[in-house]
């Protein structure tokens, strides 16, 4: 028999740790659903900086940074959206929103110093909240805004997924310790079959994203390579969906 391939959480974890996720069956592989949805968490500006450089440089400007590792990252979330859009199967956005001046910022606030510092880098002319231009949203995409870290939380997410008729979804973005694990547990915890995509996830700390992505693999959802997740949507039908029109949608300001 042959030896079970490493993954990236292997080297965080104690022999006790591995001992007791086998013996409690943890990390079974779950079925993937027949209509699944690709959701992109919050891949903009304030999570990656405008242009990859090492991450200690880019939290200078951009406080929530994921730095290189999220450029990296990019793309792989390319393929995997292309592929959807192909497909037609439905991409659905996640960002962030805030009040000019700042109030729904909420308990964002408690707990970082740099809270308080605006979405906007007044350097680049950006705002932090928008999806980078990468994977820039299109006419048929769906962006769903939110105020706190699941994708779910006080938002229309779940009824979009309704009204699709979707199953299951397919997680990807960041962080993966954040708002990916708050948005793959409300997703678990409706019922719907959950697949994470390993290198399509991104993290400012390299320990959070590798145990978060096994905790999530042991409990929620199906952690898996693009590769896999890309060959498993090239195998379903075309034209599931009822997608969204695109009529008279400006793909730049595509914000619903």
């Amino acid at each position: 028999m042959s030896e079970a391939k490493p993954r990236i959480w292997d080297q965080f974890l104690t022999e006790r740790d591995k001992a007791v996720l086998a013996a409690a069956g943890y990390g079974a592989l779950g079925a993937w659903g027949e209509r699944p949805a690709l959701i992109v968490v919050d891949v903009n500006y304030a999570f990656c900086g405008d242009k990859p450089e090492p991450i200690l440089e880019s939290i200078k400007k951009w406080r929530t940074s994921c730095g290189e590792d999220a450029w990296e990252a990019i793309p792989v979330l390319q393929r995997l959206i292309d592929l959807c859009r192909a497909k037609g199967i439905p991409v659905i956005y996640t960002t962030g929103i805030r009040r000019p001046d700042g109030w729904n910022g909420g308990s964002w606030l408690w707990k970082s110093k740099r809270g308080g510092e605006r979405p906007k880098v007044d350097a680049t002319g950006l705002d932090g909240n928008t999806i980078v231009d990468e994977i820039a949203p299109g006419p048929r995409d769906i962006v769903v805004r939110k105020e706190k870290p699941s994708g779910f939380f006080g938002t229309p997410l779940g009824s979009y997924l309704q009204i699709l008729g979707c199953d299951s979804v397919i997680v990807t973005g960041t962080t993966t310790s954040g708002c990916v694990r708050a948005t793959v547990i409300d997703a678990f915890s409706q019922n719907f079959r959950v697949t994470v995509v390993e290198d399509g996830c991104f993290d400012r700390s390299q320990a959070s994203h590798a145990i978060n992505l096994c905790d999530m693999n042991a409990k929620y959802a199906n952690v898996l390579d693009s590769e896999t997740v890309l060959a498993h949507l090239r195998e379903l039908p075309q034209g599931m969906f009822d997608l969204p029109s695109g009529s008279g949608v400006n793909p730049a300001n595509v914000w619903y």
